[in-house]
């Protein structure tokens, strides 16, 4: 004889496979996937926002100067949408010089009344310093014109020739004023706010120059010079005009030789460890003169904040063109050791 405790034992045993309790169980069971999936999607959106804000704070981090971060196809395809952009200005200016000798209908396009100007072939850097008055005075008289020659220089021959230098380190003294006086006088200068002239600022204050040049003056080729070199312009502007169907080239005086690690020696670099066991320094354009054309400029000057410079002005120029596709051309008449006849150059 059963117990009541047992029938009842056994009618809830029974009780777990009735319908009621199978409902019970996918009711649980939906609640369950419902609550899961809501917190999955409410993390997968956490991190979406997540994502976003960090690409936001990455992409603040990464500015400088209004310029972002960008990679080097990007930067080439900025290049050649400014290129286009350029062509299609100078084609409108034709255009509308074309109209006003009435070789055009007037109502194709608007009129300004302007003929075009001239095309600028170079603009040339002449890297000087304090207390160098008597180099900037010899050049003048040698290759530079002054004054009203030197506006028929650009406007003929499309040449733009100015001294660099940079800024005393307590900005506004007597250095400085020197100089605003002789620029006040020549106006051939540019002096490069926020670029402190002195020897170990001198790589940096090459790549302000390209940064500043690119961004004044649309040249086809710009050229960096020592203030101890003569050239002869009308041998630079030859030899340029040869290279115009080269979009991405860097000419000069290409060398190459061992990298110093000890702080006494005279080339010493400091990042000697980063040109591998052997040493040795990758093909660049002496320093004496060099020249390299619009788009590795613009290239300068839209990277400026990621592009490392070396003890070396010469060579961190070159270290900036490692990975592109640029080419490097040795031009022997870039060599100024000595003057020959169609050289371009000269070093006192």
């Amino acid at each position: 004889m059963r117990s009541r405790g047992s029938q009842n034992r056994l009618s809830g045993h029974s009780s777990f496979g009735s319908p009621l309790y199978a409902l019970l169980l996918a009711l649980l069971a939906t609640i369950a996937t419902l609550y899961v999936a809501g917190r999955l999607w409410q993390d997968a959106e956490s991190r979406v926002y997540l994502l976003e804000e960090l690409q936001k704070r990455t992409g603040q981090f990464f500015r400088f100067q209004g310029q972002s971060a960008v990679s080097v196809d990007d930067t080439l395809k900025i290049i050649g949408c400014r290129e286009q952009q350029k062509k299609l200005s100078a084609l409108e200016t034709e255009l509308a010089a074309a109209r006003q000798e009435g070789f055009v209908p007037k109502h194709l396009s608007g009129n300004d009344g302007k003929h075009p100007t001239k095309k600028t072939l170079l603009v040339i850097g002449i890297m000087t310093t304090f207390g160098r008055k008597k180099n900037r005075d010899a050049i003048r008289k040698a290759w530079i014109p002054t004054g009203a020659d030197m506006k028929k220089l650009a406007d003929k021959k499309g040449i733009i020739a100015r001294f660099v230098i940079g800024t005393s380190a307590n900005r506004g003294d007597s250095l400085d004023k020197e100089i605003e006086t002789e620029n006040s006088q020549s106006q051939d200068f540019i002096i490069l706010d926020g670029q402190v002239e002195a020897p170990e600022e001198k790589s940096k204050k090459i790549k302000s120059f390209f940064i500043y040049a690119a961004d004044k003056w649309d040249a086809e080729f710009y050229v960096k010079v020592n203030d101890d070199v003569f050239v002869n312009l009308d041998a630079l502007g030859g030899v340029l005009t040869s290279h115009l169907d080269k979009p991405r080239v860097y000419i000069g005086c290409m060398k190459s030789g061992e990298v110093f690690s000890e702080p006494t020696n005279k080339w010493h670099e400091p990042d000697w460890w980063k040109f591998g066991d052997g040493k040795s320094y990758f093909q660049h354009a002496s320093g004496q003169v060099y020249v390299i054309s619009k788009a590795l400029a613009q290239f300068i000057s839209i990277n400026r904040a990621f592009l490392r410079t070396y003890a070396h002005d010469d060579v961190s120029t070159g270290s900036w063109f490692i990975g592109l596709d640029v080419k490097h051309i040795h031009e022997k008449k870039f060599c100024c050791s000595a003057w020959s006849p169609g050289a371009i150059c000269a070093a006192v």
